[in-house]
C-alpha cells in the first residue's frame, strides 16, 4: 500500500514536528510489524527532515546497540552501551542533543560528514528496546525542540508496532 507523503511547511519546529507525526502515523496505519515500522519511519524521518546525512535506529541486542533498519550511507555496525553519543542515550535512557559531534568526549565517528547529532531511546514499559538515531551535516541543526518532536514520534512508531 502506497502512502502519500506531503511537503511540510512550518513556521516552527513544534509545527513541523506535528505535521511529521501525523504523516508518521499515517505511513504507520495498518501496520504492526517492527522492523517494517523501523524502515518506513527512517525512510519517512530522511525525506522530510531537511539537512540529515543519516537516520535510523539501534536495537538493544545482547547487552549493547546493533544497527537496524536506516537510510544513509554505511554506518557503525555495533556500539556498545555507554560509548559514543548513541550509548550515552541508551545508558541514561535519555535523549542527547550533540551541537558539534567533535565536542563530544568518545564520539563514535561512523560518517566524518556528521557534524551535530541527536539520539532518542526507544522505551517500551520502561524497557529500552533501542536508539533513533539522526545525523546531520550542518553544525547546530539539533535543539531540545527536534528532541520533544522525535520522542513524539518514537511514541508513534512504538505504538504502532508489535514488539517482540
Amino acid at each position: 500500500m502506497s502512502h502519500a507523503v506531503t511537503a511540510i511547511h512550518a513556521a516552527s519546529k513544534p509545527e513541523f514536528y506535528a505535521s511529521f507525526n501525523r504523516q508518521l502515523e499515517a505511513v504507520l496505519h495498518g501496520e504492526r510489524d517492527w522492523v517494517c515500522n523501523l524502515a518506513q519511519t527512517s525512510a519517512l524521518l530522511m525525506q522530510m527532515l531537511p539537512d540529515l546525512n543519516w537516520a535510523g535506529f539501534y536495537l538493544l541486542r545482547g547487552g549493547e546497540l546493533v544497527l537496524g533498519p536506516f537510510q544513509g550511507r554505511i554506518a557503525c555496525m555495533r556500539i556498545k552501551v555507554g560509548a559514543g553519543v548513541c550509548g550515552t542515550a541508551a545508558a541514561k535512557q535519555q535523549s542527547v542533543v550533540v551541537s558539534n559531534v567533535h565536542d563530544f568526549p568518545g564520539h563514535i565517528a561512523c560518517d566524518s560528514a556528521s557534524n551535530s547529532e541527536v539520539v532518542v531511546p526507544l522505551l517500551h514499559h520502561g524497557r529500552l528496546l533501542g536508539v533513533l538515531d539522526l545525523d546531520s551535516p550542518r553544525l547546530n541543526r539539533f535543539d531540545a525542540e527536534d528532541a520533544r518532536g522525535l520522542e513524539r514520534s518514537a511514541a508513534i512508531l512504538l505504538a504502532a508496532s508489535d514488539i517482540a
